[in-house]
């Protein structure tokens, strides 16, 4: 099923079910490609203002980013619901042989490895996407500077939404180098990112609290 093509409310009804897929990992895509589209929206109301016509260039560069942003990050709702599933029939394969003790680990392996790496694309997306609101955020039309607090929050949530969709995984992964791997991969972007989205957030909210 196209998560992504579904209607705003039949995707929360499917969200809210005790279907599978669509999950914390699908969810945490959707949020982060709100975040980006808000502050896209910001470059869209900039482009073709007198006000700012040093910054036209830039500012339509940004926008080809947050588009490709987007439609990544729309793309891995979908790939994070294929790689789950085949995980979840694997939880279900018979273990009381060793052959069928051996296969259900190999399989499980394989899978979990694929659950760890759709999660860490979000990641690595929302990181992309937060570096964007800075430059928003620095060169977007004054107007619409709220919506880059909002995207920013949402593209911080969706990066500790996904980092958990990591560790679940790798917490069942047997084999602990690479578990350890995406670990430090996920907590690598979270140390960086959070806090850098949180400087954002912060600089834009003072805009109104200085004015008070």
């Amino acid at each position: 099923m196209e998560f992504s093509k579904l209607s705003c409310e039949e995707f929360i009804e499917v969200l809210a079910s005790k279907e599978p897929v669509p999950g914390g990992g699908g969810a945490a895509a959707l949020v982060g490609a709100i975040g980006m589209a808000l502050g896209n929206m910001v470059g869209s109301l900039t482009l073709g203002k007198k006000k700012y016509a040093d910054v036209q260039e830039d500012i339509g560069i940004l926008k080809d980013k947050a588009d490709t942003l987007q439609k990544e990050l729309l793309a891995l709702i979908k790939q994070d619901a294929e790689v789950f599933e085949p995980l979840a029939r694997a939880y279900g394969m018979p273990k009381e042989t060793e052959e069928e003790k051996t296969a259900r680990s190999r399989t499980m392996a394989r899978c979990l490895e694929e659950c760890c790496q759709v999660p860490l694309r979000i990641m690595a997306a929302c990181c992309q996407a937060i570096d964007l609101h800075q430059q928003f955020a620095l060169k977007g039309t004054a107007i619409a500077i709220s919506d880059v607090g909002c995207g920013v929050i949402c593209c911080k949530a969706a990066l500790q939404a996904a980092s958990l969709n990591v560790f679940i995984n790798t917490k069942s992964m047997e084999d602990r180098v690479l578990a350890e791997q995406n670990n430090r991969q996920a907590k690598a972007m979270l140390a960086q990112y959070t806090v850098k989205a949180d400087e954002i957030f912060t600089e834009v909210a003072a805009r109104f609290y200085e004015e008070e």
